[in-house]
């Protein structure tokens, strides 16, 4: 889900992180509501309370929602900062980044909320504030990696691009393009994961209130071990096969053994080694 970048991403990829952390921004925009009053996925409604408190000259507000939509920018900066500066060390930690300090503010949402939180308006105000920063982070990280497909923590462009292919789709040339009906499955999968995600929020909510903030934290986890698991995996049998093959032992091949016990591996014979047509023979075991 994190390690492909860009062009490089399958519709399985995209798929899988879209409606993973598309559940993730129904659950926190819907506790946010009902905690706070305040939506916290997007910043489409704040710039229209922006600009009406601006013409109120209410600029204690003025400066509150300004704020509000300048942390939503700078998570959107700061993830793809993340993605472009540290993909040269290793993609899957530039792509992780983002998603740890998300999981962080929430954290510090549902902590401080559970143990706290006064029901003032100051707190309300930076709490708001803080799952601004969360959200501009996913929405940045999944748009970023994702060219600019994915974009998870609000339904507008999706509802919008969803309602041109649906309408595309009543030509039987565009049913048949792939692109086209690949494109339609990851929107509907995001859409359906986005209400899924606010349903679930809206039930659980009165009974564990910021209690849920933990469960999202878990999902995200989700995202983050699922490809950790995956990558560390693969690098564990690559390296075991290095070392089969290049006679050179490593901790990697040692463990392995261990785990799954030495198999057999046929031996080259003295004859083809005079004769330079020694070629290299895996064992169906290794395969």
């Amino acid at each position: 889900m994190l390690r492909n970048y860009s062009n490089s991403r399958t519709l399985g990829d995209n798929i899988k992180l879209g409606t993973l952390t598309a559940f993730t921004a129904g659950t926190i925009n819907i506790a946010s509501l009902l905690i706070f009053l305040s939506f916290t996925s997007n910043v489409t409604g704040h710039y229209a309370v922006f600009a009406a408190e601006i013409s109120k000259g209410n600029w204690s507000q003025v400066a509150v929602v300004g704020c509000w939509i300048a942390l939503f920018f700078l998570g959107s900066f700061t993830a793809n900062a993340s993605v472009i500066n540290l993909n040269k060390k290793s993609k899957y930690f530039a792509h992780a980044v983002p998603l740890v300090l998300e999981i962080l503010c929430l954290l510090s949402v549902g902590l401080y909320g559970q143990y706290f939180y006064q029901k003032t308006m100051e707190e309300a105000q930076v709490l708001v504030a803080v799952m601004l920063f969360a959200t501009g982070l996913q929405n940045g990280l999944t748009a970023s990696i994702s060219n600019f497909l994915v974009k998870t923590t609000h339904l507008t462009g999706t509802t919008t691009d969803l309602g041109i292919l649906m309408s595309m789709f009543t030509h039987k040339k565009y049913r048949k393009n792939p692109e086209l009906i690949a494109r339609a499955k990851l929107l509907s999968s995001i859409m359906f994961a986005y209400v899924l995600g606010a349903v679930f929020s809206g039930l659980v909510y009165y009974s564990l209130e910021f209690r849920v903030f933990y469960i999202i934290s878990l999902c995200l986890l989700v995202v983050i071990g699922y490809d950790f698991y995956k990558i560390n995996i693969r690098h564990f049998k690559t390296n075991y096969r290095y070392a089969k093959i290049y006679k050179k032992p490593n901790m990697m091949a040692y463990l392995y053994d261990k785990i799954h016990g030495i198999p057999e591996v046929p031996t080259i014979s003295a004859t083809q080694k005079r004769n330079g047509n020694s070629k290299l023979v895996l064992d169906e075991k290794m395969i």
